[in-house]
């Protein structure tokens, strides 16, 4: 990987190399929580939850992406970005990749979910497994950046977020969640 490339990606890393000292404390438990986190979001809206469906349609995985899933340098990976909001007002902006060798068998049905929950899908099946979580902070320029916050007037200095490799039926697929200045303050309800 060369210099700009680099530059271009964020700095993921899971939490034994983070100083958690540096992340925000609005966001830090949305970060370290391991539960569903549409689940997490329904219970703290104080409205509507949506989804809304930004794009969804084969596309290429950034650098880091392709590294972390494991694939070729080109191979093909549906590309899906949403905004997780309450209200209207986007809290969370998910972008997933699944490869498209994992597109297979019953999970055909992860490329027909139009504005329905990816979370609400994977954390139903007691065929999909949790594979490792990393948290990044997210700069003006990251890709990652750019696509969360297209929709914002007023940008931010900087966002988190974390990425998590999911496994269905033993193939891979990278939910990347990358959490809003609108999102509020993380608290369970049971």
């Amino acid at each position: 990987m060369n210099q700009v490339t680099a530059s271009l990606e964020p700095n993921w890393s899971n939490w034994s190399r983070q100083r958690v000292s540096v992340i925000p404390a609005l966001v830090l438990e949305w970060l370290k929580d391991e539960g569903s986190l549409t689940k997490r979001l329904i219970q703290a809206s104080p409205g509507q939850f949506n989804v809304r469906l930004l794009q969804q349609n084969w596309g290429k995985a950034l650098y880091s992406e392709q590294q972390h899933l494991r694939i070729r340098r080109g191979e093909a990976a549906m590309v899906r970005e949403v905004e997780l909001c309450s209200d209207e007002t986007p809290w969370v902006f998910a972008r997933s990749l699944i490869p498209a060798s994992t597109l297979r068998g019953s999970a055909r049905r992860l490329a027909h979910l139009g504005e329905k929950p990816l979370g609400a899908v994977l954390f139903a099946d007691r065929n999909v497994r949790r594979g490792e979580m990393q948290i990044a902070r997210i700069l003006p320029r990251h890709p990652l950046f750019s696509a969360a916050t297209s929709h914002l007037e007023q940008l931010p200095k900087e966002l988190w977020g974390r990425r998590t490799l999911f496994y269905i039926a033993d193939k891979p697929l990278l939910v990347n969640e990358i959490f809003l200045p609108a999102i509020p303050a993380f608290a369970i309800h049971d």
